[in-house]
């Protein structure tokens, strides 16, 4: 099983500042998980009532703040940044968060190998890279492809829950989630949940404009 040559992320340098490497090299292994055979929610984010993966949690401020407010929520955040994830590891052991798994992997690699169809509540796909040169328009996450992909690893009334802050790529979002009859949604209010993160922060200080996409699995 090879992982997509054709990636929708830039592969970042893995240099971590001391608290993040000492963070990774003790508490690494009682929050990620390493996938051998297709995931089994039940067990590794027991008693949660929805299970919702995060395609790229950055620096995971936003999403140890989601995770903090839905306790009954369980997340499982993919990444393939370490500082990323070593940051969002000292967000949750600063918080005592016990429901979010880590794993460092291709989101397409493991939704295409390692999750099950019909098992996911909802899924975040936040600030996607949004490769806006034309030559690049090929690396973006968001492809026929992928929305077929999505569509068989929600339930029935699962979501997809997107943001960005490039106005061609909404465009493009909207033209691709329009064109399958497996959902139904669109433009949405910025939702409470979605909370402020420092990458969004210095893009509204830019002037970008954010738009929200929420489609329901029909």
């Amino acid at each position: 099983m090879q992982r997509p040559s054709n990636r929708s992320y830039s592969l970042r340098g893995d240099r971590m500042t001391r608290a993040q490497a000492l963070a990774m090299e003790q508490y690494w292994g009682n929050y990620s998980i390493q996938v051998e055979s297709p995931i089994d929610f039940n067990q590794i984010l027991p008693g949660k009532e929805k299970v919702i993966v995060e395609i790229g949690s950055g620096m995971g401020e936003a999403t140890a703040q989601i995770a903090q407010s839905t306790a009954q929520v369980g997340y499982l955040a993919v990444e393939m940044h370490k500082p990323g994830l070593a940051a969002l590891l000292l967000l949750i052991i600063e918080k005592q968060l016990s429901n979010i798994k880590l794993i460092r992997e291709d989101a397409i690699y493991l939704f295409e190998n390692y999750i099950l169809d019909n098992s996911l509540d909802g899924i975040h796909l936040l600030f996607p890279d949004p490769w806006p040169k034309n030559r690049q328009h090929k690396r973006r996450i968001v492809q026929g492809d992928f929305v077929e992909m999505v569509a068989k690893k929600l339930k029935p009334g699962g979501f997809i829950h997107i943001a960005t802050d490039w106005q061609p790529y909404a465009g493009w979002i909207n033209n691709h989630f329009a064109a399958s009859s497996a959902f139904s949604g669109g433009v949405v209010p910025r939702p409470d949940w979605r909370v402020l993160s420092k990458f969004e922060g210095q893009g509204l200080k830019k002037g970008h404009v954010v738009t929200d996409f929420r489609y329901v699995k029909r």
